[in-house]
């Protein structure tokens, strides 16, 4: 899925997106509002991971959202 796609539909992707990334907040969760980089930051914030590490996941789960 493209993240114009993730975007559009946000509200529908908050709880794919927490699934995936328990640790976020509601509060993180509303702050992303389907911006790729926003989730990146807010993964690598959160996991402690590097910048690399975070976009290569916020990417494989984009990827199996379809």
């Amino acid at each position: 899925m493209n993240w114009d796609q993730v975007k559009g539909n946000w509200k529908q992707m908050k709880g794919k997106v927490r699934e995936q990334w328990g640790d976020l907040t509601d509060d993180d969760i509303d702050r992303i509002a389907g911006q790729r980089e926003q989730l990146v930051g807010r993964v690598q914030e959160r996991y402690g991971c590097a910048k690399e590490e975070a976009e290569r996941q916020v990417d494989d789960w984009s990827r199996k959202i379809n």
